[in-house]
């Protein structure tokens, strides 16, 4: 009984482990977007087992980051235009509700928390710029975005945020990276969505995050 019990979190955690692998290797660029792979390929790229890969495949088909292609096998997501629109079309309709919620719900020492943050790094960056700089700036931009989503308490809207997430990453590191250049100015976006927050101004803070959002959606479609 205690083998019937433990086999299948066993294989859950196989499949998770399958899943955290896959998308670390497509964020560092191990596999690229476009790029056909098979299924021992993602053996050897994942170590794990064929049969934890197979599993894995109808979820990764499910959200997007591979396609069947007939007669040629599987396809990591191709970048284009239309998925670009598409994934940040997706990120305005979820921060508008989430941005507006949290203005109303989050205390005010989590928004001078958030505010602080950014600040910290608006501060280290005007006295020169680090790739250890550029790496917490990227931190603290995934985790601002985060943080508003996850207070709507709900698993849904954070599990499909997350996963418009490697999108939109994938998107960045082809054409608008966190890089140098981008540091501060994204962190003054943010702190102007806080500011609207810290004055409980939703219809403000929503403006700002829209204004944000579609500042990286026009250096992605290269039209700023």
């Amino acid at each position: 009984m205690t083998m019937t019990r433990q086999a299948p979190r066993t294989e859950i955690k196989l499949r998770e482990r399958a899943y955290d692998a896959f998308t670390e290797h497509l964020l560092r660029s191990d596999i690229k977007p476009g790029q056909f792979v098979t299924q021992r390929e993602l053996v050897l790229l994942t170590g794990q087992p064929l049969g934890a890969i197979r599993e894995l495949i109808p979820r990764l088909e499910a959200e997007g980051l591979i396609i069947t292609v007939p007669q040629r096998g599987l396809q990591i997501l191709p970048l284009d235009i239309g998925l670009i629109r598409n994934a940040f079309q997706f990120r305005i309709i979820l921060e508008r509700e989430a941005v507006a919620s949290f203005t109303q719900s989050a205390s005010d020492a989590a928004i001078e928390q958030i505010e602080a943050a950014h600040r910290s790094i608006v501060a280290s960056a005007q006295k020169g710029m680090t790739d250890v700089l550029v790496a917490e700036a990227q931190r603290v931009d995934r985790e601002f975005h985060e943080k508003i989503v996850d207070e709507l308490n709900n698993d849904i809207i954070s599990k499909a945020y997350r996963v418009n997430w490697i999108k939109v990453r994938l998107i960045r590191q082809n054409e608008t990276s966190l890089d140098e250049d981008l540091v501060i100015p994204v962190m003054h976006e943010h702190l102007a969505i806080i500011a609207a927050m810290k004055r409980r101004d939703s219809a403000a803070a929503v403006e700002a995050a829209v204004a944000h959002i579609m500042n990286a959606r026009s250096r992605a479609l290269k039209l700023e």
